[in-house]
């Protein structure tokens, strides 16, 4: 057996529907996030995939019969139900659900879940008629009051040809119920309101002022904090990014959009991360067509300012958390200094979008903390995800003395 992995050691269970296939894309997620992963296959489930591809992408071999002395020598499923951290069946047929809830313990896979103490995730996947009968329904509803999460089914064309809901969740959606699993939830109670992307600030139906964020730092602060527990709501620029799993989010495309958005939503948050990059200029006037380029050899354009949405948040905010992001290009800590002075923050992220491993439009992000008692914190470069875990340490210790100040 590995040694305890920091990042979480699943038990991925398969049993035997067309959905299968998709359970290799997740063992593949899994273990790029840096997760010891090992399958336990049914015997059903070698009908649709086989134990190669799972040993291929996991590196480990596949568990099914817990009769062969062979396998039971160097996995013995007490061990194996002991080492999970977290244990995952995907897809859950309905045959399986049944058994889960009766508490049958037939095959390798079945006995694991009475023996294990690991939080199981399940994500059923069957035709829709089948998901919705009664019988399915109440054992669902049966494991649900034993505390066994349900992700999925998602709507849709299922492999049989019928519509509805019956698909397995997609798996990026699976494996960050995973990570929220194996994450501490730290945050839980909070309700938290994270602002990302860009805004876009139309001279006429087909043109706009905005830059090049993708909402990506917002994205992963928002997930980040809903794995930790929280509540979390988004309000997004235009972005080709979706909310991630379990985030409420609200589409915006305007400054104007954003701060009406944020000042009808800010009063229900304990905590405001405002990442996103809003236009500090809107054009003085939009044309109500589209602006000819016939006969115009040049064109003055007037700009007007927009609101200032941060500094009216540190303005109204009580009690509440307030996180801001700094993008700059010169002078990056003097002008994040003053920044989190004058808006009343409780910290601020800045970083130099100058750079062309930094900021917008990458993957990654190398940033500083800031406090209003002028402390500075400076992360070597990182992924944003890195980033936005970071971030969430770092709230987690703020609100944990905010509730010991309250309590004393």
């Amino acid at each position: 057996m590995e040694n305890q992995d920091s990042s979480g050691r699943v038990l991925l269970g398969v049993t035997g529907g067309i959905a299968a296939y998709k359970a290799a894309e997740l063992a593949s997620l899994l273990t790029k996030q840096g997760r010891a992963v090992r399958v336990v296959m049914t015997r059903a489930a070698h009908n649709f995939i086989t134990p190669l591809t799972f040993a291929a992408l996991t590196d480990h071999p596949v568990a099914g019969n817990m009769f062969d002395p062979e396998q039971e020598t160097a996995i013995g499923h007490i061990e194996l139900a002991r080492w999970a951290q977290v244990v995952v069946v995907a897809p859950a047929t309905a045959n399986f659900i049944a058994k889960a809830a009766a508490g049958l313990a037939d095959d390798l896979l079945t006995t694991l879940l009475l023996a294990t103490t690991a939080p199981l995730l399940v994500a059923p996947a069957m035709n829709p008629q089948m998901y919705a009968h009664p019988a399915v329904q109440e054992n669902l509803e049966t494991l649900r009051r034993r505390g066994v999460e349900l992700v999925g089914p998602a709507q849709g064309r299922t492999a049989c040809g019928e519509e509805g809901a019956g698909r397995m969740a997609e798996p990026a959606f699976i494996a960050e119920e995973v990570a929220r699993l194996l994450t501490p939830d730290e945050l839980a109670g909070v309700k938290v309101l994270v602002t990302a992307g860009p805004t876009r600030e139309h001279l006429d139906p087909v043109r706009f002022i905005s830059n090049p964020s993708t909402g990506l730092m917002g994205v992963e602060v928002a997930a980040a904090c809903r794995r930790r527990g929280a509540a979390v709501t988004m309000i997004m620029g235009p972005t080709h990014l979706e909310p991630p799993f379990g985030v409420q989010a609200i589409r915006v495309t305007s400054a104007e959009e954003m701060y009406r958005a944020v000042m009808d939503q800010y009063q229900k948050a304990d905590v405001i991360i405002k990442t996103a990059a809003v236009s500090d200029f809107r054009p003085a006037e939009r044309a109500p067509h589209k602006i000819k380029k016939q006969g115009r050899e040049e064109e003055s354009l007037y700009l007007k300012g927009t609101a200032d949405i941060l500094a009216e948040l540190g303005r109204k905010k009580g009690e509440r958390i307030l996180v801001g992001f700094a993008a700059e290009t010169q002078e990056l800590i003097a002008n994040a200094a003053k920044k989190v002075r004058e808006k009343n923050l409780d910290f601020l992220v800045a970083n130099d979008v100058g750079s062309p491993e930094s900021g917008f439009a990458v993957a990654t992000n190398r940033v500083h903390f800031l406090t209003p008692k002028g402390q500075v914190e400076s992360l070597p470069l990182m992924s944003k995800r890195q980033v936005a875990e970071r971030l969430c340490r770092r709230l987690a210790r703020l609100v944990e003395q905010r509730r010991r100040g309250a309590e004393g």
